[in-house]
């Protein structure tokens, strides 16, 4: 189950001292792109799907942006992720 998945990741994450999990469901990882810049983190993904109908072509469009600050005293070279 998700939660038990979670459970997992925090588990083998106990050595650290801060996490953030950011849901991007529904787009595939090569879709995800993490920047850790100037004490902030941004994690984006962008995705878009043609489909030809009998009506036509469909465009399908998503895109995601999430951004936080990091904690005080916390480098932007330590800091790790993994999609």
């Amino acid at each position: 189950s998700r939660m038990r998945r979670l459970g997992m990741m925090l588990s083998s994450c106990c050595s650290q001292s801060h996490l953030a999990l950011v849901d991007v469901k529904g787009f595939d990882p090569s879709d995800v792109c993490v920047v850790v810049k100037d004490g902030k983190v941004s994690v984006s993904a962008e995705h878009t799907e043609e489909h030809n109908t009998a009506l036509g072509k469909t465009c399908t469009h998503r895109k995601f942006i999430k951004e936080f600050s990091l904690p005080p005293g916390v480098d932007d070279d330590e800091v790790t992720y993994s999609v």
